[in-house]
Order: structure tokens, then sequence, then C-alpha cells
């Protein structure tokens, strides 16, 4: 029996405290640490080994010491000796690290790391050999074939899925290997030899093992064949790695890499198949068998062309080197126009992501909507055909039947591939070039391309490239057989009538590529934005099929295809120009801000056309753009939009359906642009009532962007760039029973008796008080509901000085705490004012305050209030569309039920994640605050009212940008910023909240979010 210990004192003078033993697939391995507090490695080979490898693995990590690496590896400590048994003996330095495989998450930036880290290898090795470098291994992705013998090892199904992977490795790759460079490679880039420091860099590269001499482009087939393991989106995860090598080691693409990644991972397989009959009861030697299986199989639904196209892409080339040619020569071609287009009225339409012809997503949810939409586009216009859009992203595919999942949440095939001619059914289609039918079918799929036609012509470099025809009538294709010749000019299709493409308005899809991957009529029609630049290079614009018979401006537009707006919508080129032309205090949300251009219900759209869930914007109060409210705004801003000096029904309809959701006494409406407006409105009331400005505010509170809103906003005056607490403004303590001061059963009378101190300072010098004012839950302050009866007794004491109470309702009024319409209404209290803001028009410019008629009759008394746009019939028609919405819709039961659904799901997630501290609010006004919690004494335990807990602000931040990438959208809050808000459109569904909570889980689990 080994005994490390015994070894290590024996051959390398090492007195050893502790031997832990490590995996190993052939070698014997321990952890040795010394009395000195040092780490060792001892490998021990099995007895009369050859020391070849041995004394090869020393010399590569000697040769590796010498040079600058960003990363640690293993150094030999003295040469390889054998033990009295015949057994080998390798002394190596102990590398610290957490293995890469036990990140969580593995993210681009990781895996961009990881194939910066087999390049930095490769370039390090470029000058070693070795007589003893092994060029006949197993492990050798290049010698692939070598196992496939192995196969009788596999059940018969694995081992067709291996058999059809070594067929193409053997038609694909063999004519290519002799072709590409070789040198020493480390050849063991995958997740357990990879180690990541506390900067979730990669900080130590181990276990030498494998190095052999073999083609230099299997170190980066190996790390992707790892890379790809365990995710939804494999090859997208490959190209991450791709990009990253070739940041550090650019060169020329080897063509065989996606056959070299197979080739490992066939390998993976049938090394496990044949340990699994040889040694059963060795787990470690099937650690990566069941991820490689999954993982070809996931790539047997890729045509392999297309994978080699997407590697190519991320290598820094075209996806095919045929595109630059066939562009240049297509441009000479005299192509027959697809459809006859000469002396007709043909205008471009934007169909992308932001397009305001497209209009709001009602006009193509359905189909039936889309097909009316685009002929009144059509007839408003006087176009005969309406064309557009190579390249765009568009909206129209990002519904829930379109969504798939990938490396980074869901994810929409969004970027077209082709040009649209929208027309007449029954509009002739003509070949533009000679060629033969490549195919021809029906698409069997509810929506899709109807009739499609496929054309294979000869390429000017010997090679066929395709043109594509979809939605086109069945009956005009059937007569056209596989390998029929068509001649230039040719007559061969007509477009076809809804009916028969899924309900499409009659259009023809027209597309270009050089490359059919094996597809044949259900050849994609959109790319996923991460593969759109692979697309694109392999099916080039199809403009010039469409003839010279266009307007400049429309040759122009499909020309230009996905750059047609003239502007470029990627994040960093927009805030750079916002950044010089936009005031410089204005920040964004995110770490990655976004370019958004679109909303419908509870979702915003990046330019991207990649939906994301909406939980934290308020202001969308009934869902963003709900047609209702658009529908209402722009009837009544085609009519008339003037000011409130002259009579109009909106204006006082508005203030009658207001004021009917309200209590009794407040009854009387004055209306603004905005809650800023509102509030400083109503602190000019109280102004007016008391004689005073003197107000009390509470802390954490945020009330607005003027003047006097700054002077009772603590949130704003107390924080960065505030001039403090200004003299007519005290702050009463934040009620907060979380983290506060006050956390027991009687919290909210040792709140309001603080509160009640602030007003004495004045009371007791006989000063007037102006009034108090505070949300009614407060969202700065972190989503802090005031604990019963603070409401009421702080409004009794502020009455019994004098003031007026003025509820702040911009946020979590008309229905979103759900069991009430105004939030106040929860603490049983009625105040003198309520401002409302901007949900009241669902975004619109339009604030409301609301008050008794005694606080009304003292303002009026006064200087005259006009607003030239408050209460302005746009506005107005856009409130009562909201208040119509929210009673029709059932919004306010809905955020009752489903906000309570919400919450119980978060305290279940609490239950498992106890950096969750506490989970607060009511309807659809909701957070949940991270927190380290202090540990007691042992000796004297705290009750919960007394516990402390140390704010998790860094991990809230993390939390909130992780879920911006996974495609959520979350915010933080409260003075520490470690709350995370959830007020979502009112739409916000039972679905959406799983969906959430989903993807809350996942983040929680990562390791930027674990407990300290």
């Amino acid at each position: 029996m080994l005994q490390p210990t015994v070894l290590a004192r024996d051959y390398f003078g090492l007195t050893v405290t502790e031997a832990r033993p490590l995996a190993g697939e052939v070698d014997h391995n321990y952890r040795l640490t010394t009395d000195a507090g040092e780490d060792y490695v001892l490998k021990v080979s099995p007895a009369g080994q050859d020391a070849g490898p041995a004394t090869f693995q020393h010399a590569l990590l000697r040769h590796l010491a010498r040079k600058s690496l960003p990363f640690a590896v293993p150094r030999p400590v003295g040469d390889p000796v054998r033990d009295a048994g015949g057994h080998l003996l390798r002394l190596l330095t102990w590398v610290p690290g957490r293995e890469l495989d036990a990140c969580r998450p593995v993210n681009p930036e990781l895996r961009r790391a990881w194939g910066a880290t087999a390049a930095r290898l490769t370039l390090a090795l470029a000058d070693f050999d070795h007589p003893a470098a092994p060029t006949d291994y197993r492990w050798n992705p290049a010698q692939t074939l070598d196992c496939r013998p192995l196969a009788a090892c596999m059940p018969p199904h694995r081992a067709e899925l291996a058999n059809y992977w070594w067929d193409h490795f053997a038609a694909t790759a063999l004519s290519h290997l002799a072709e590409l460079p070789r040198s020493v490679c480390f050849a063991d880039a995958h997740g357990q030899n990879l180690l990541v420091g506390p900067d979730r860099t990669i900080s130590g590269v181990i276990d030498f093992g494998d190095a052999m001499r073999t083609v230099t482009a299997a170190e980066l087939a190996i790390a992707c064949a790892y890379a790809g393991m365990n995710c939804p989106d494999p090859l997208s995860a490959m190209a991450e790695v791709v990009a990253g090598y070739v940041a550090v080691a650019p060169g020329p693409y080897p063509t065989p890499l996606f056959e070299l990644i197979l080739g490992r991972l066939l390998i993976t397989v049938a090394t496990a198949a044949e340990n699994a009959r040889l040694n059963p009861d060795n787990a470690y030697l099937q650690v990566s068998a069941d991820p490689a299986w999954r993982l070809l199989e996931q790539l047997r639904d890729l045509p392999p062309g297309l994978a080699t196209a997407r590697l190519r892409v991320a290598y820094g080339h075209p996806a095919t080197e045929r595109a630059a040619p066939f562009a240049a020569w297509l441009a000479r071609q005299r192509c027959h126009p697809v459809i006859d287009l000469a002396g007709k009225s043909v205008l471009p339409i934007d169909l992308s992501v932001g397009s305001l012809d497209l209009g709001g997503n009602a006009n193509f949810t359905d189909v039936t909507t889309f097909s009316r939409h685009l002929a009144r586009w059509r007839e408003d216009r006087g176009a005969d055909y309406a064309v557009g859009g190579y390249g765009e992203a568009r909206p129209v595919y990002t519904t829930d039947d379109f969504a798939t999942e990938g490396n980074a949440g869901p994810r929409w095939r969004s970027v077209h591939l082709g040009v649209d001619v929208w027309g007449p059914a029954g509009t002739p289609v003509y070949a533009p070039l000679a060629g033969v039918v490549h195919s021809s079918g029906v698409d069997p799929t509810a929506g899709g391309y109807g009739a499609v036609l496929i054309l294979e012509h000869p390429g000017p470099d010997g090679q066929p490239f395709y043109t594509l025809y979809g939605h086109l009538a069945e009956e005009s294709v059937r007569h056209l057989g596989a390998r029929t010749q068509v001649q230039r000019g040719q007559q061969i299709a007509r477009l076809g009538p809804p009916a028969e493409n899924g309900g499409w308005p009659p259009h023809l899809h027209l597309q270009l590529t050089l490359d059919l991957f094996g597809y044949r009529g259900d050849y994609p029609g959109v790319a996923y934005p991460a593969a759109a630049r692979t697309w694109l290079g392999v099916c080039p614009n199809p403009a010039p099929l469409l003839g010279e018979a266009l307007a400049p401006e429309t040759r122009r537009f499909l020309r230009l295809g996905q750059q047609q707006t003239g502007t470029d919508l990627a994040p960093e080129a927009l805030l750079a120009a916002r950044r010089r032309r936009v005031g410089y205090s204005l920040s964004v949300s995110y770490a990655r801000p976004l370019t958004v251009l679109r909303g419908a219900g509870p979702y915003l759209y990046d330019h991207t056309g990649r939906r994301f869930l909406d939980t934290v914007n308020n202001v969308a109060h009934v869902g963003h753009e709900h047609p209702r409210v658009a529908g209402a705004i722009a009837r009544q801003a085609a009519v008339l939009n003037t000011n409130t000096r002259y009579l109009h029904p909106n204006l006082t309809r508005l203030a009658e359906e207001l004021t009917h959701t309200l209590p009794p006494g407040l009854s009387v409406v004055h209306f603004t642009n905005s809650g800023s407006e509102a509030n400083e409105l109503a602190l000019r009331m109280c102004e007016a009532w008391a004689g005073t400005r003197n107000m009390l505010a509470v802390e954490v509170g945020y009330h607005g962007n003027t003047g006097r809103t700054l002077d009772v906003s603590h949130y704003k005056f107390a924080g960065k760039g505030g001039a403090g607490r200004p003299p007519a403004t005290k702050v009463a303590p934040l009620p907060d029973v979380f983290r506060g001061r006050y956390r027991d059963r009687n919290a909210g009378a040792h709140y309001a008796a603080a509160a009640v101190e602030r007003l004495r300072e004045w009371t007791d010098r006989g000063q007037p008080v102006g009034g108090f004012i505070a949300e009614s839950i407060l969202s700065c302050g972190g989503q802090i509901v005031p604990p019963p009866g603070y409401l009421a007794a702080v409004y009794a004491a502020v009455r019994d000085a004098g003031g007026l109470c003025v509820a702040d309702e911009v946020q979590t009024g008309l229905g979103r705490v759900g069991s009430h319409w105004w939030s106040f209404e929860l603490q049983g209290v009625v105040p003198d004012i309520v401002t409302i803001g901007k949900p009241l028009g669902n975004g619109h410019p339009i604030g409301a305050v609301v008050c008794t008629p005694k606080v009304a009759e003292r303002f009026a008394g006064g200087m005259e209030y006009f607003n030239t746009f408050g209460g302005n019939p746009v506005s107005c028609a856009a409130g009562l569309a909201v208040l119509e919405v929210v009673r029709e819709e059932g919004l306010r039961e809905r955020a009752a039920e489903v906000g309570g659904y919400l919450t119980t799901a978060l305290q279940q997630l609490r239950a498992d994640f106890p950096l969750i501290g506490d989970v607060r609010g009511a309807g659809m006004f909701l957070g949940f605050e991270l927190v380290h919690p202090t540990p007691a004494p042992a000796s004297a335990p705290l009750s919960d009212h007394q516990i402390s807990y140390r704010p998790a602000t860094a991990e809230a931040a993390y939390l909130k940008n992780r879920m911006r990438e996974l495609g959520f959208l979350m915010s933080t809050d409260g003075p520490d910023e470690n709350v995370i808000k959830i007020k979502p459109p009112l739409c916000f569904g039972r679905a959406h909240a799983d969906q959430l909570v989903d993807y809350l889980a996942r983040v929680l689990a990562e390791d930027d979010m674990r407990m300290e």
C-alpha cells in the first residue's frame, strides 16, 4: 500500500502533515501539506512505467516556467525518481485556484479567457520540443478514427451517433490534417484543469499528463469541445472560446477545426465506453462522458458546414471565402427582375424593431391584423408594392411561440436573411438567372413559408449558389420537379394567397445563399442575433435580383440592408453620442447599457429584437404602449391639443373618473405634466394653507426634480451633490422595521413618535407647520411599507400642528397595490392632498393633485395656478384610457392576485437563499432586501428584532446586471442600494412571475451571490 507521507520524506525530504488523494486516470495523485504550510502534488506512477513521459512533462513545465504567463503552472521539484517498488515519483508545486467547471456562471468573458489561455499555451510551447513527446497518442483528436473499434462497447443508439460523426471526420478532415502546423500542445484545456482566481480570471493551468505533439489547432479544438458541454447553445460557447484564442494568437483559420472538436468528443465517449467495461467502479473515468454524448447529439441537429462557418466568423474570417468574389460577380450580371416592377410604385417599408411603419405590436401579433395594416400602409401611400428589409432585426418573431433557450436566457430568431416584396396574390415570379430546380414543396408549419421553391445556379467559382422563393401559390410550383431546367426570365411561380402561407399577406420572401447546409424547403429565413454575421455572410443581400426599375431611394434602402437607417444602433455608439450631446449628469441603467427601441405589455425590446421582461417600469402602468392608450393619444392628437384656458370635455371627464377612485373628501383636481410638478404644486398648497414653507419629510424620500421638491427629498439633498437639509425641512426617520431602529410590534408608534419630535422642533418655538409629505410606500427607501399605525399617528400630529398631509402616490397609486386604488388606504388614512404622476398617462406626461374643497379654496385665494398643458385634451385622453383599462382588464385585481403569488414565491426563495433578508410590499409594488447577517455571540443570542445586518450592496448590483444579461430588467433601491424593487406594468402575470423567480434562483446560486 502506498504511503505518500513516507515517500515524500524519503525521496524529497519533506515533513508532511496531511496527504489528500486527488483524482487521476493512471497515476495516484496526492496533495501534500508540509509542516511549513507549503503545498505540493505528489504523482506516483505504476511500477515499471517508462520514465520517458515523465521526463517530457518535467521538461515542458520547466520550459513554461521560463515564460511570462498571466497564470501559474506546476513547477517540478527535483527530477523524477523511482522508489524501492519501482514506482516513478514526481513532485510538483501546488497551484491554488478553483476549477473552472465549479464556477457559476461560466459566462462569455470566462469562455473568452478560456480561449486566451489556450492561445497563450500555444505561443509559449511554439519553441518547445522533446524527443519523448508523444506523437501517437490516444487523446489526440487528429487520431480519433483509431478509437472507432470501441463503438462495440457502446449501446446501439450511441454507436450509431458516434459512427455518424466518425464518417463525417473521415470524409472531411483527413485530407486537411497534413496541411496543418504541428507543435507540442497542452491538449487538455478542460474545466477541471483550468483554475480561476478570486477576480474570475484564469489563474492556473494544471495536469500536463496528456501533453503531446500534434496539430497545433488541437489546442483550440480541445478547449472548444469542453466549453460546448452543458450549454443550450454550444456553438455560441465555442465561438466565444475561439474569439478569445484569436485575440491572443491570430492566424489562418484551421479548416478542420470543427472536425477536431468532434474528434476529441468522440475519443472521450469511446474511452469512457471502454472504461465502463474495464473499470466500472472508477467514476473519474466517466466524468466527461454524459456531457460529451449530449453535445454530440446537440451538434447533430446543426449542419457541419454551418458550424464551420460560425467558427470562421469567430476566428475573424468571413463565413465563407466565396462571399466577396460572389458579390463582385453578381454586380456584373444582368439579372432578370424576380418581379416585374417597371412602371410600378414601389416603396420601402421598415419592419425593424423600432419601425414607425410597423407601429405597435398589435399591428402584427396576428396575421389578419398585420395583413390589414400592410394593405392600409400601401393604400395610404399609393404603393403598388412594398419592399424590405435585408438584415433587419424584426420583432414579429419574438412571441412566446418562437422563444428558445440560449446560453444567456430566452432568445429569438429576429434577423431577417432575405428581402420581402409585398404585393398582390398571383403576381408572377421570374428566374433571375438560368439554373435548375433544387427543391420545392409546401412548408407544413403554421406561419411558415407556404410553398417554397429553391433554384440552383452555377456560380463563378464552379460551385453552385441558390435562390429561394417563399410564400408562393402552391399550384404554381407543383410542376417543377427536382433538376427541372429553368431559363433566365422564365416565370417560375406566383405569389400565394394568405390562406396558403399561414395567413400572411401576399408577398415574396426572396433569399440568396451560397450554401444550403443540407437544408431543403426548410432553409432558415431568420437568424439569432448572435449568429447573424454568419448567416448574413452565407446569405448575401438579394437586392440585385429585383432589377433596376426602382426609385433611387428604394434601391438605396435595399442596398444598405441592415444599415438602412444610416444610424448605428449599437449601445456603445449611442452612448458615446449621448455623452457628447446630452446633459452630463444623466446616467444610464446597467453596466452594459441597452438600446431600447420597442415596448409591448410587460416587455421592452433592444435593437437586436431581443425581448426583456420589464419588472421595474411602473410608469407604463397598464403595459408598454398599450393599444387603447396609444390609440386614444393618437386620435385626440389628430384633432386638438391646446391649453386649458378653453373648455374641453376630456378635462372634466378625467377629473370625475379620477375622483371616483378616491375617498369622498378628495374631490378637486389640479392637472400637471408630471409627478414632480404635482408635488411642487402640493407644496405650494401647503404654504398657502399654513403661511409657511416648513415641511416634514421622511428619510430617503424622493418627490421630484424641481426646486421645492428637491428641498423635501432627503434622497437628493443628503446624497451625492446635495447641499444638505434646507432650514424649512425636517426629516423623520425611515420607518424601516427590518433594519431600522425600531423593529418590534410597537414600531409604528415608535417611528411616529420620532416624527412628532421633529414637528415639535417647530411647534415648541411657536412656528407654524406647512405639512407632511411622504410616499405611502417608500420607494427610494427600499420599498418600505410603513408599520401599522404610523401614518395615522403622524397625520394626526401634523393636523394638530395646523399642517396638511400629502400622500405621494406617484409610484404606488392607481390600483398598483391591488387591494385598494391607493396605497394610503392600506393604512386606513385619508390625506388632505394626493399627488399622482406619469402612470396616469401610461408614460404620457400627465400628473395630478387631488385635494379637499377647503384646500382648493384656500389655494385659489392667492396667485392663479395656470399650467399650459396640464390637463390638455391629449393628456386627458391618455388618462381616461388608463382608468378604463385598469377597470375593464381587471388590473387592480390582477395586481392583488399576482402580487400575492409572487410574494409567496419570493418568500420560498428566501428560505433557500439566506442572502434575501426580507420580502415586502403590496400588490405589484414589491421588494426584497439582500443582506449579510452579523452573527450573534453564542453566549448572548439576539432576537429577530435585534439582529444586525450588513447590506449586500455588491451582490444586489451583480444580481441586477446579471438578470439584465439573462433578459430581465430589474433595479436596486434603498439607502444602501441593496433592495431589488419589483414594480412592473400591471399586465405582469403568473407565468411572468414563475419565469422571473426561476431565473432569480439561478443567479442567486452563482458565485458572486454566495453568503460570506
